[in-house]
């Protein structure tokens, strides 16, 4: 159950978060109305089977039940609790658009052989019953080898369920051949400047002996 929000402002929304209330906005066929519904009342619904894409009934101040759905909601950046959120009156007869998550399952054939498996695609977009929209979406990626790619043409979604993306254009997941390390190659010239420079300190060696050799000769004369 939530309650109409007769005070508006930055500070009663912050009042409300203080006492454990989320503020928020219900939209419908009629114009919005401004709620706020106890935290661990959303959490608990949006933890549901259905998720982030569950039905709500909603009841304003103890009048009708309200279906509705999860439209956008605001996060705290340090904390992460939801600050705000919109909800979407629906009729449970009519589809919705709603983005579900995709999930990964199985191990690919060319991860047993070195590769790296990447996931392409987190969310997919997809168009259901409300009560039809499923929590998420799973592909099995056991047969992709080293160069491999599962697109969206290779997923089958749930009955009642239609696939909004592009089916040949988006991919869900890759698997790669593991990255090497190559040296680089020396420029062309750098041998020949390296090879002068230990010419160049080798002489200057020979020649130092030279001197040395010298001055003990002129050294030896003298006496």
């Amino acid at each position: 159950m939530v309650q109409n929000r007769a005070v508006l402002g930055s500070a009663e929304s912050r009042r409300l978060r203080r006492a454990g209330v989320i503020p928020g906005v219900l939209y419908g066929r009629e114009k919005p109305v401004a709620i706020s519904i106890a935290e661990r009342d959303l959490r608990t619904a949006l933890t549901s089977k259905g998720g982030l894409n569950a039905v709500l009934d909603v009841v304003v101040d103890g009048g009708n039940a309200h279906s509705s759905v999860l439209k956008d909601y605001q996060q705290d950046p340090v904390r992460g609790l939801i600050t705000h959120v919109d909800l979407q009156e629906v009729r449970l007869d009519q589809p919705i658009h709603a983005t579900v998550p995709l999930h990964l399952h199985g191990e690919p054939a060319g991860v047993k052989e070195g590769g790296v498996l990447s996931q392409v695609t987190n969310e997919l977009n997809v168009e259901a019953l409300p009560l039809e929209v499923p929590e998420h979406l799973d592909a099995d990626v056991s047969a992709l080898g080293i160069g491999d790619s599962l697109r969206l043409s290779a997923l089958t979604a749930p009955e009642g369920v239609t696939l909004l993306d592009d089916l040949d254009e988006t991919v869900l997941a890759t698997v790669t051949a593991p990255t090497r390390e190559i040296e680089p190659e020396p420029v062309e010239g750098e041998e020949g400047e390296e090879a002068a420079e230990g010419e160049t300190a080798a002489e200057g060696e020979t020649a130092a002996g030279d001197a040395g050799g010298e001055t003990a000769e002129s050294g030896s004369s003298e006496e």
